[in-house]
């Protein structure tokens, strides 16, 4: 069974669960300062798992395009990827563990044929230095429904991940782990979440393939082992607690259900066969890169080569197709990065130059069906890719010239590091031309450097991304309200052609990204702050409403960044002055929300512009 087949038949099952279809949103997050690109299928859909009504109602299911950028240097082995699709159904205060446990079971055993002895559950063991209780509930419901298959499912003490190596299985097919395992939220465990942050205890689902258990990675095999037998498939988040400022939690409003089950991996189940390299979506490129290379997949010496071109540009493609170009910061910056450690693997094969940029076409005829956009951005996306890799070719040379510098003797660990940061040359090549001189590469040296430089980048991140709309503050509102005052004001000042590429929130300041192809004039620029000022002055009325998507179109409603979107939206209102498609929150009224000033205006990409701005 295909991916295309599985997710079809996925959205049938919810929808005839009295569930509504909604699009995927881009990747790239709107108004989500606290991360670069949308990771699961619940980001987009923050605001109404904290109570904004959603248009559509109170059963949604739709499968996410999703990329995680942590997975890079993992990609290689039988299962991880950066890019996935995840299919996700939710409950926005309506049906809760008693209703989405029997029905994600009976897509997997019933819709999908899958064996229901190959499928172990995970459930949260409770926190009681937080006050939050044992999932006994998603226990008694499990054992009932493996009863209902003839299976008699014991229920075990695990504790953390480490515990399970230990402890083993124990005979059972529910296991107790802790919050590090089965809790969930967008910041990790119950101790790494802001105030204001959302999140549960989790229920995941394992498919196991069988197989002897390596005990390489601890004496005995466990569901969240990762010696290969195991492989999660799909986890009902119960989203129903709230951190608040002191540290503890609450009851949220409203009882949420968020469930995400990666496509790839449950096709893998479906299949029976451990490597997600080996479905369709992904062996349309390995297929092409065979034929083009000489080398084959199932060859042990080129798999892992074969599974990060296949990743990588994927991703590339995916990313690339909702705006985003490879540069040197931001999301662009995971674009170049994708694009060229393919080409160093491509290159590892014998794949000829250009051959990355021609296999767009393959992978776009995979999802043309759910994803058209990719056949007709095909040349668009073809062209970004060719001139990457041009320009990292240019760059290997470069860094060539630099390794004949430094090896005439052997290569220590920072050498390694500067080459790679400075010159863009890849560790591996380094490696690989060391070992033809017959000296050697300090790798442990070279990987301090990495994580120190990697911890550098996270906390440089986490500034950059702190606070945000996830926590619904009054700053953050009240910015969020004086993006739309200034998308508009730049549309009247200098034109339809403004689109916004994206944003950035914090209580402190907000941040706007918008096509335009020069640098805005003073007088430009004064013009655009004293509309902006002008509206707040003018005390207008925020009010939203629920419309057909073709009625807001014609109302001028401004969508962002080219996303698909439901046949009714929401649409927030700004006096006459400003219609946009938005998820909220905003404030009442205009003039809540103080002076605006431009404080810097910049170029951040090829025909992007950036505007830094306060309220004061």
């Amino acid at each position: 069974m295909d991916t295309s087949k599985i997710r079809k038949k996925y959205l049938t099952f919810f929808e005839q669960k009295g569930h509504t279809i909604i699009p995927s949103a881009s990747l790239r997050p709107e108004n989500d300062p606290t991360t670069l690109f949308v990771g699961s299928g619940m980001q987009p859909l923050l605001p109404y798992l904290l109570g904004e009504t959603h248009p559509k109602g109170v059963r949604l299911v739709n499968s996410q395009k999703s990329f995680r950028a942590e997975d890079i240097e993992e990609v290689g082995d039988n299962r991880h990827t950066t890019f996935f699709e995840m299919l996700g159904n939710w409950s926005l205060g309506d049906y809760f563990k008693e209703e989405q446990l029997p029905w994600f079971f009976e897509f997997l055993t019933s819709g999908l044929g899958l064996n229901p002895e190959k499928l172990y559950v995970t459930v949260f063991a409770g926190d009681a230095q937080l006050g939050i209780q044992k999932d006994v509930a998603s226990v008694e419901i499990w054992r009932r429904l493996f009863k209902e298959k003839g299976i008699d499912a014991h229920d075990v003490e695990i504790g953390s991940e480490e515990d399970g190596y230990t402890r083993g299985m124990q005979g059972g097919r529910i296991f107790y782990y802790d919050a590090k395992k089965n809790w969930w939220s967008r910041s990790g465990t119950p101790d790494k979440m802001p105030s204001g942050e959302p999140g549960g205890p989790d229920s995941e689902m394992f498919y196991d393939f069988g197989g002897a258990h390596d005990k390489s990675y601890g004496e005995h095999c466990h569901p969240n082992c990762d010696c290969g037998r195991f492989m999660e498939i799909g986890n009902s988040v119960f989203m129903e607690y709230i951190k608040k400022e002191d540290g503890s939690f609450e009851q949220l409003p409203q009882k949420n259900v968020d469930f995400g089950g990666g496509l790839e991996r449950i096709t893998a189940a479906v299949n029976n066969n451990a490597d997600v390299f080996l479905i369709d979506a992904l062996q349309a490129i390995i297929g092409y890169i065979e034929k083009t290379s000489d080398k084959k997949y199932d060859d042990v010496r080129y798999t892992p080569a074969f599974r990060v071109i296949a990743d990588h540009i994927r991703a590339a493609i995916f990313i690339i197709a909702d705006g985003v170009v490879p540069s040197n910061s931001d999301q662009g910056y995971f674009v170049r990065r994708l694009i060229r450690r393919a080409v160093r693997y491509a290159d590892l094969l014998g794949v000829p130059d250009g051959v990355l940029a021609a296999s767009v076409q393959a992978v776009s005829k995979t999802y043309k069906e759910q994803y058209p956009i990719l056949l007709e951005k095909g040349g668009e996306i073809s062209g970004i890719i060719a001139g990457e890799e041009e320009k990292f070719r240019k760059t290997l040379v470069r860094g060539l010239k630099e390794f004949e510098k430094l090896s005439t003797s052997n290569i220590s660990g920072y050498d390694a590091f500067v080459l790679f940061t400075t010159y863009g040359f890849p560790y591996e090549l380094t490696e690989e031309l060391a070992h033809e001189k017959n000296i050697s590469v300090d790798k442990t040296a070279f990987d301090d450097e990495m994580k120190k430089h990697q911890e550098l980048s996270r906390m440089g991140s986490e500034q950059k991304f702190k606070g945000g709309l996830e926590d619904h503050g009054e700053m953050s509102v009240k910015y969020h309200t004086a993006t739309h005052l200034l998308h508009q004001a730049l549309k009247n000042v200098l034109g339809d052609s403004v689109q916004q590429k994206g944003s950035n929130i914090t209580p402190e300041r907000m941040r706007f990204d918008f096509a335009f192809e020069r640098k805005m004039t003073d007088e430009e620029k004064q013009k655009v702050e004293s509309i902006v000022n002008e509206k707040i002055k003018s005390a207008l009325e925020v009010t939203s409403k629920e419309l057909p998507l073709e009625e807001a179109k014609k109302l001028g409603a401004i969508g962002l960044f080219g996303e698909k979107y439901g046949d009714v939206v929401k649409v927030y209102s700004v006096g006459d002055f400003s219609l946009e498609f938005c998820g909220g929150p905003h404030v009442k009224n205009t003039s809540e929300l103080g002076v605006f000033k431009i404080k810097k205006e910049e170029s951040i990409s090829a025909g992007v512009r950036r505007i830094r701005g306060v309220l004061e």
